[in-house]
């Protein structure tokens, strides 16, 4: 009996190990980039890492896995949304989110409204700013006026706006199918807004889900 003990000990300790290498294996296997495995951002001004699934069975959520959703509404988005203003991809967003919480001249920005960003959570260091906030057929104009002050920065003298020392905006909503995060880019260069500060992730949640990158739980302040 004690040689099957011993036997069997031996087993699960080979097992466990067995498990532990694998994991190890998907985590050094799975990196954002060949010379990037993680990203370090604030977000509520606590330390979050954003990875990509270790599992290497990893697929994506029902919510995002839908090819051909009605259009109009969801119709697809060009690559560039208007002149000056900068379409990101995972690595140029990941450039942006190191700097909040430490740069405040930055603002990553989840546009998305409902349930969403309840459902998929949000990507680290964003923000959470349903669309109708900014648009005025939702929004009474003296909040958009306060949203635009107080939390992006500009100054508004009398009817004119002086962007001079606004934040660089970084919206993203569902996808490239998503037109939530276009419309408020959009309305935001009819004020005048200047297009190098505003950039768009045109891949949005989708794109990110389907890379298996990390989210975290909405906040909106």
């Amino acid at each position: 009996m004690p040689a099957m003990s011993a036997a069997s000990g031996s087993s699960a300790l080979f097992c466990l190990l067995a498990a532990l290498a694998c994991h190890a294996a998907f985590a050094s296997e799975v990196r954002i980039s060949h010379d990037l495995p993680y990203v370090e951002v604030l977000h509520q001004g606590k330390a979050v890492r954003i990875e990509r699934n270790p599992d290497t069975e990893n697929m994506l959520d029902p919510d995002f896995s839908l090819t051909s959703r009605p259009c109009p509404p969801y119709c697809i988005q060009p690559m560039q949304l208007a002149p000056g203003v900068e379409t990101l991809g995972e690595l140029e967003l990941a450039g942006y989110l190191k700097r909040v919480g430490r740069d405040g001249s930055v603002l990553v920005i989840d546009s998305r409204d409902s349930d969403w960003p309840l459902r998929s959570g949000v990507i680290p260091g964003a923000v959470s700013l349903p669309w109708q906030e900014l648009h005025p057929a939702h929004t009474d104009s003296a909040r958009i006026v306060e949203t635009l002050v107080f939390r992006f920065g500009a100054a508004h003298e009398g009817a004119l706006w002086n962007f001079e020392n606004a934040k660089t905006l970084v919206f993203y909503c569902n996808g490239p199918w998503c037109g939530q995060a276009p419309t408020n880019i959009k309305q935001l260069l009819a004020l005048g807004y200047p297009p190098h500060k505003l950039k768009w992730y045109r891949g949005g949640m989708q794109d990110w889900k389907m890379l298996g990158l990390s989210t975290v739980a909405p906040t909106t302040k």
